[in-house]
């Protein structure tokens, strides 16, 4: 039997096009007219990110393909008009690309280090993102309250995001974590905690444009509080 195509950026890189050349594409024609926005983060992140040890000095010759389509695939999961807190921020990935590329949400960039929370107050700034986008210097497993959409990449792995974060985690509420190809097993280390919060995981492959390369989300939900009548 025919195994299907499996659409990627380095599959669309046709005519002398670079991996990069195709994902930024793809990027532009996800976020419209807000693509500009983004090639400013881009620029800032790939400059003033990597002299201040952000971003390593590898990463601006991949940043598209690598970071924020892969950040951006988490936008199809996310309810309009979601409240959001994302733990781990560093320098904006995934909060700052999901910020640009969805106007509609309201979003916590939570970070523990200073000089994190000092860049990415400057890039809200600079972006005009003041008014929807909270910087808030901590840690998740010193917050209080619930969130109804928590996110978080390479954060750590699962059993130990849970932990930082099952508290977080409204009724009713998911956190999505951007995985690689451990995501399932990860879910399998965490099924005690899992078990015992009342929370439910599943692997959820998703795609930031049509031809990009597929993202595993572990996507953790608690169930809504149900309403005695």
């Amino acid at each position: 039997m025919t195994q299907p195509h499996q659409h990627s950026v380095e599959a669309g890189a046709r005519g002398g096009e670079t991996r990069e050349d195709v994902a930024r594409g793809q990027a532009a024609a996800l976020l419209r007219e807000n693509d500009e926005q983004m090639k400013r983060y881009v620029d800032i992140l790939t400059s003033v990110g990597v002299t201040r040890g952000l971003l390593g000095p590898r990463e601006p010759a991949r940043i598209w393909s690598r970071h924020i389509l892969n950040c951006a695939a988490l936008c199809g999961l996310l309810p309009q008009g979601s409240e959001v807190i994302d733990i781990g921020s560093g320098a904006g990935l995934p909060g700052l690309v999901v910020a640009i590329a969805r106007p509609d949400l309201r979003i916590t960039l939570l970070e523990p280090m200073l000089r994190r929370t000092t860049f990415l107050g400057e890039v809200v700034e600079e972006l005009g993102l003041s008014g929807r986008i909270t910087v808030t210097r901590g840690r998740a497993e010193d917050c209080t309250g619930a969130h109804e959409i928590v996110t978080a990449r390479a954060v750590a792995r699962l059993p130990r995001l849970l932990e930082w974060t099952v508290r977080l985690i409204a009724p009713g509420g998911r956190l999505l974590a951007l995985k690689g190809d451990s995501a399932r097993n990860e879910i399998d280390e965490a099924a005690p905690l899992l078990r015992a919060s009342g929370l439910v995981a599943d692997v959820v492959p998703v795609r930031a444009h049509p031809d990009a390369e597929a993202t595993n989300v572990v996507t953790v939900a608690r169930a809504p509080r149900v309403r005695r009548r």
